[in-house]
């Protein structure tokens, strides 16, 4: 309701000033307590996460505020994408609003600090609980990308309950192209050697993010090539470059789609790759979740977690805590007694 009140003045700034503003917001939170593990638990790759609602990369590109968020309700904060070296993404303006749609269109670029300065945070919070998930990219000018992945996971996977392998952006030219079978199988090696070179005993799980303009064809190789690497999980999905139908001004901008008009594909995506790994690897649904229910149908159609980032611009920081609250509800409602056993239930 506070939310609903300030919405307006919120708005009257530039969507990037706005979130600049809302990290430093969180910054300045007291510290809060932290989701335990409840009715809402599940297990994923070795890791029991208090319920399966998550930030997803995006907001906290820079490792800033994974504790505050944390304290907002979600059961995991994924910071990213953090590329090797400092870059300052596309040119302004990138991100924009789409209200009448409920929607966010972005090009943003991975604007980022670069991993050193990040590194230097989540070290300082490395001990502290809660499950943060750190996303990578790779550098625009890179000579070779694979090399950055590489550089990334090296410096990251010390600090992560998690990482999350992006390859789906559509703002870094040439980035989706790394989905391709052989390039993906070439920079999941190289991943999971670099891993292997800095941490022996209980490696954090690699995930991988995909995008959801995918074909038949891809969503069956890359689910192969998981399954084959014994990646953690796949997430599901990024933005799209794809338009429906909407009514906002800022419609044709390029960059990528999220928010509301994403959900129908992200959730058919997100069927497509349950179907493939026959339940075999975890899946985790993003895209257009903004309510409880939109969670739970997520869940129904085989994600172990779901994450959001575009519907806490319009719904506030208190959209946690009401999904979460919301799934437990559903959860009695029908008749599961716990997330996992819902797990995929639609079939």
């Amino acid at each position: 309701m506070l939310f609903d009140i300030i919405r307006p003045a919120i708005f009257a700034f530039q969507p990037e000033d706005a979130h600049r503003l809302s990290l430093s917001a969180l910054r300045m939170m007291p510290k809060s307590k932290l989701p335990v593990p409840g009715k809402l638990a599940v297990d994923v790759a070795g890791i029991t996460f208090p319920n399966p609602l998550g930030m997803a990369a995006g907001y906290d590109k820079d490792g800033e505020v994974p504790d505050a968020l944390l304290g907002l309700g979600f059961g995991f904060a994924e910071v990213g994408s953090i590329t090797p070296l400092p870059q300052p993404g596309n040119p302004k303006p990138r991100l924009f609003r789409l209200s009448e749609d409920r929607a966010v269109i972005n090009r943003m670029g991975f604007n980022n600090g670069g991993a050193e300065a990040a590194a230097k945070r989540l070290a300082a919070r490395r001990h502290n609980p809660g499950i943060v998930g750190i996303n990578i990219g790779a550098n625009k000018d890179a000579a070779d990308r694979v090399a950055d992945y590489s550089t990334m996971t090296r410096i990251m996977a010390p600090l992560a309950t998690y990482l999350a392998v992006n390859i789906s952006s559509p703002n870094t030219p040439g980035l989706r192209a790394l989905q391709d079978e052989a390039a993906l199988t070439g920079l999941l090696d190289g991943v999971l050697e670099a891993r292997a070179a800095v941490i022996h005993d209980n490696p954090p799980p690699v995930f991988l993010k995909v995008a959801p303009d995918l074909t038949p064809a891809d969503v069956d190789a890359i689910a192969r090539i998981a399954m084959d690497k014994q990646l953690g999980a796949l997430i599901i999905s990024n933005t799209t470059i794809e338009r429906p139908a909407l009514k906002s001004r800022h419609a044709g901008e390029t960059g990528g789609l999220s928010g509301a008009p994403l959900k129908a594909m992200a959730l058919e995506r997100l069927r497509d790759f349950r179907k493939a790994t026959g339940g075999a690897i975890p899946l985790i649904g993003v895209g257009g979740i903004a309510t409880a229910e939109d969670a739970w149908q997520r869940i129904r159609a085989g994600a172990s977690l779901v994450q959001l980032y575009s519907a806490m611009v319009y719904e506030g920081p208190g959209i946690a805590k009401c999904i979460t609250s919301g799934l437990e509800k559903l959860m009695v409602r029908d008749g599961f007694a716990s997330v996992a056993e819902a797990v995929g239930s639609e079939i």
